[in-house]
């Protein structure tokens, strides 16, 4: 039987077993022909050399990403353990790249391997079109992407945008003006904006119109040159508004535009304007799509089962 020993001390163990052992577990789970003890600092391994030099393989790829984020989550271990695809072990070993350095010294980059294609994807496209289920930072990732554009002054303007579907046709009957009544519906853009922006920064930018949350109605006729604009929760815009919102592409833009289209809210004889668009502009150059999806999940646990759980529920009814 082969013997190896692996040494944390230069990391908080806790940092890498997890709480309660839930990391390291998950680990042991995976290699279930090997006996893994840990003390401390100090990991030992006894098995074949096959499968005890796979072990340290894997485990220095889960290293690699605690080191790239400084963190590491269930679905990143899951991820790096199960998957024999490469492209995770070049995407571990990349520099360490932030996007913004947000407020109280929070650095925001991409967490996952398909947030980060999100943003390769961005630098050689004009247009990405993002889906995925909630909580896989498809916002968020788009919002830094447009700040860092606008710190680097790539670009001059933001323009962060949504169909009110919700709303429907009671804004009328919510109190106050326009933007009071649609507030509610561009919660998650200012929110995202908060993280990356001191507030007064934020506030001024607000007023002078370098950034600008509105909803997608109020983009007809307009022409956006030098702006990175997002248009998010895009399936619930029918194929027309879809389509007025991408013809708005000027000079020096940038799109994204990002939506999940398992949460739909149209009535139901109104069709996605975001699965039109999957389907008739997936071969065009200089359009890209990236699909996220549980593994992308960066909020509580359980909302991975959760989506995981209605997924299950939808197959079962088609």
């Amino acid at each position: 039987m082969n013997e190896k020993i692996i040494n944390l001390k230069s990391y908080n163990p806790l940092d890498i077993y997890g709480v309660n052992d839930v990391n390291f577990n998950l680990i042991k789970k995976h290699f279930p022909k090997l006996k893994i003890i840990a003390r401390g600092n100090e990991i030992k391994i006894f098995g074949t050399e096959k499968e005890t030099s796979l072990f340290e393989k894997k485990f220095s790829l889960v290293l690699l990403m605690y080191d790239k984020f400084g963190r590491i989550t269930e679905n990143d271990i899951t991820q790096l353990l199960e998957s024999e695809d490469e492209e995770i072990i070049s995407d571990a070993k990349k520099s360490n790249d932030i996007l913004v350095h947000g407020q109280h010294g929070l650095q925001i980059k991409a967490k996952t391997r398909n947030q980060r294609k999100m943003v390769e994807k961005c630098r050689d496209n004009d247009l990405v079109i993002a889906i995925g289920p909630a909580g896989t930072g498809k916002t968020y990732t788009a919002v830094a992407l447009a700040v860092q554009a606008l710190k680097n002054k790539v670009i001059k303007r933001i323009i962060l945008t949504r169909p009110a579907v919700e709303a429907g046709e009671n804004l009328g009957f919510l109190p106050g003006d326009m933007k009071e009544k649609l507030d509610p519906y561009m919660q998650p853009l200012y929110d995202a904006l908060r993280d990356m922006l001191p507030t007064q920064k934020l506030l001024k930018y607000l007023e002078d119109g370098t950034i600008e949350i509105a909803p997608l109605a109020f983009m007809r006729g307009r022409t956006l040159d030098n702006v990175f604009a997002i248009l998010d929760e895009a399936q619930n815009t029918t194929p027309n508004q879809l389509k007025m919102f991408l013809t708005r592409m000027g000079r020096s833009a940038k799109f994204i535009v990002t939506g999940d289209i398992t949460q739909i809210d149209l009535p139901k004889n109104q069709n996605s304007g975001l699965i039109h668009a999957q389907k008739i502009l997936k071969n065009i150059k200089g359009i890209d799509f990236v699909i996220l999806d549980e593994n992308d999940i960066i909020r509580h646990k359980l909302v991975t089962k959760i989506v995981a759980a209605y997924g299950n529920d939808a197959e079962k009814k088609q």
